[in-house]
C-alpha cells in the first residue's frame, strides 16, 4: 500500500522527546536503556523529516533544568550525546544535514562543547534539513540572556530603547535566523511546554501524543503531520470564508 504523505507539510517541527524513563520502567529496565532506545528514535525522526521535506527539525535534547537529575543519569545522557555526535556526524554530513545547537554554552563541560562546535562547523555549508539540537536549553534562560545582550547595547549607546521590537528580540535569541516552529509536538501524553521555545511558539500548532519517545516511529510522525495538515492556522486573524456553490 502506498504511503500517504499530506500535501501541507510543516516547514519547522519541534519535538519535546518525553518518556524514555517511563518506557524503561514499564519493561523493568534501567532508565539508561530508555535513553539509548530514544537515540534510535532520534535517528528515525531525522530521516523521516528529511524525506518529508521538513526544512527544520528541533529536538529538545537536554534542558537547563535536567542537571538536577541523578548524577549517574546525567553522566549517561552526556555519554549518549557524545556517542551520537561521534557515531552519526559523518552520516548526517553525508546526508547534507546541517546541525545547529541552541542553549547556554557557558560553563559546559570541556568535553561537550568542542563536540557541539565541531558538529556545527562540519555541517555549516550543508543545504538539506537543519537539525536544531536544544542542549542545556531553557526558554526563560534564553530570553534572559537575550535581554542582557540588548541591555548592554542600550547602555553602550548602540541601541535605543524604542528600537527594541519583536523582530529585534527574535534576532537576538538563540534561534536567530531559524523560522518559528509550525508544529510543536510532545510525546508521552504530557500536555505542557516545559520551558521550551516559549517565544518562538507563540503561534505554533501544539500536538500532544500518547506514545513514549522510544516508540516514536515513522508511522507516528506521519500521523502527527496528517493531524497538523488538517488544522487551519489563522495567526490571530479570521477564518477564510467558504464560498457557496454558484456564488
Amino acid at each position: 500500500m502506498q504511503e500517504f504523505i499530506p500535501a501541507n507539510v510543516p516547514n519547522h517541527v519541534a519535538i519535546i522527546m518525553d518518556g524514555n524513563g517511563r518506557w524503561a520502567n514499564a519493561r523493568g529496565l534501567p532508565r539508561t536503556m530508555g535513553h539509548r532506545k530514544g537515540v534510535e528514535a532520534v535517528r528515525a525522526a531525522v530521516k523521516t523529516a528529511a524525506e518529508l521535506g521538513i526544512r527544520y527539525l528541533t529536538l529538545f535534547a537536554f534542558s537547563s533544568e535536567n542537571w538536577s537529575r541523578p548524577e549517574a543519569e546525567v553522566t549517561d545522557l552526556m555519554g549518549l550525546l557524545k556517542a551520537f555526535i561521534r557515531r552519526d556526524l559523518a552520516d548526517l554530513h553525508r546526508e547534507n544535514v546541517r546541525i545547529r545547537v541552541i542553549g547556554d554554552r557557558a560553563n559546559l563541560r570541556g568535553d561537550i562543547l568542542p563536540l557541539l562546535i565541531e558538529a556545527e562547523e562540519t555541517t555549516s555549508a550543508n543545504t538539506g534539513i537543519t537539525l536544531v539540537i536544544a542542549f542545556n536549553y531553557g526558554a526563560r534562560d534564553e530570553l534572559a540572556r537575550a535581554m542582557r545582550r540588548l541591555a548592554t547595547e542600550v547602555a553602550a549607546g548602540r541601541l535605543r530603547p524604542d528600537e527594541i521590537t519583536a523582530e529585534t528580540i527574535s534576532a537576538t535569541i538563540d534561534t536567530a535566523g531559524i523560522p518559528d516552529p509550525d508544529l510543536i509536538l510532545r510525546t508521552s501524553g504530557e500536555e505542557r511546554l516545559s520551558n521550551f521555545l516559549l517565544w518562538q511558539g507563540a503561534y505554533s500548532e501544539l500536538l500532544f501524543i500518547p506514545e513514549l519517545w522510544p516508540d516514536f516511529t515513522r508511522e507516528t510522525f506521519l500521523a502527527a503531520i496528517e493531524k497538523y495538515a488538517s488544522r487551519e492556522r489563522r495567526f490571530g486573524g479570521l477564518s477564510q470564508p467558504t464560498l457557496a456553490v454558484g456564488s
